[in-house]
């Protein structure tokens, strides 16, 4: 099972991969404020995270997550209670 250190690196890989998003992010980089995203693309971006990981994120998890580190941590959380 991935930790939340290396589910947040698969996601900043993934987030690098698409050339608008900023070179400079990191785990704590927050996901509306630093890269941008409207609420559109936070659920495009989950979507892609959730078939990357082959995972479901809850709509109401979403709601409590600010930063890349935050969406790792939720995947670990909803990992652990299946």
């Amino acid at each position: 099972m991935l930790t939340a250190d290396e589910i947040s690196a698969v996601i900043v890989g993934k987030l690098l991969s698409n050339p608008k998003v900023p070179r400079d992010i990191s785990g704590s980089s927050r996901i509306v404020e630093d890269l941008a995203f409207d609420s559109l693309a936070v659920m495009n971006f989950v979507m892609e995270i959730e078939d990357e990981l082959d995972i479901s994120i809850p709509l109401d998890r979403l709601a409590d997550i600010r930063t890349i580190d935050d969406l790792a941590t939720t995947i670990v959380a909803l990992r652990t209670d299946s």
